[in-house]
């Protein structure tokens, strides 16, 4: 483990001015076991509690959302478990990352999905 993960946590609570205890108590979790993932020594907590921990920090949702890549990261071949269910649930996409992967669609083509994906969102949001 790299630790990556709980340095970010740390320095988030930090910069709130919340303790470890606090954070821990927040999070209904022993402080050893909080101090333990803020120096890598544990891997990041389940899903639910990652939750409780983006909202205990105030994140925005791209703070989130890089929490949770963080916490992926620390586990290997593992994917953000914000995102894992979603995968799972909807075959359109386990193939459309299978296509991406076999086809070896480069950070263009993903950015043109990306574009495209924004595009429609924006047009939802319109009527």
């Amino acid at each position: 483990m790299e630790g990556i993960f709980g340095k970010f946590i740390e320095e988030r609570r930090k910069s709130l001015g919340i303790t470890l205890r606090g954070l821990a108590a927040m999070l209904d979790i022993a402080p050893a076991f909080m101090s333990d993932i803020e120096k890598g020594h544990r891997y990041p907590p389940a899903k639910e509690k990652l939750y409780q921990l983006a909202e205990a920090l105030k994140l925005s949702a791209e703070d989130r959302d890089k929490m949770f890549d963080l916490a992926a990261r620390e586990r290997e071949n593992t994917v953000s478990s914000d995102l894992s269910d979603y995968i799972m649930e909807n075959d359109k996409v386990r193939v459309a990352l299978r296509l991406a992967r076999d086809s070896g669609a480069e950070e263009k083509e993903w950015q043109k999905v990306i574009e495209m994906l924004e595009k429609e969102s924006k047009g939802d949001s319109n009527d």
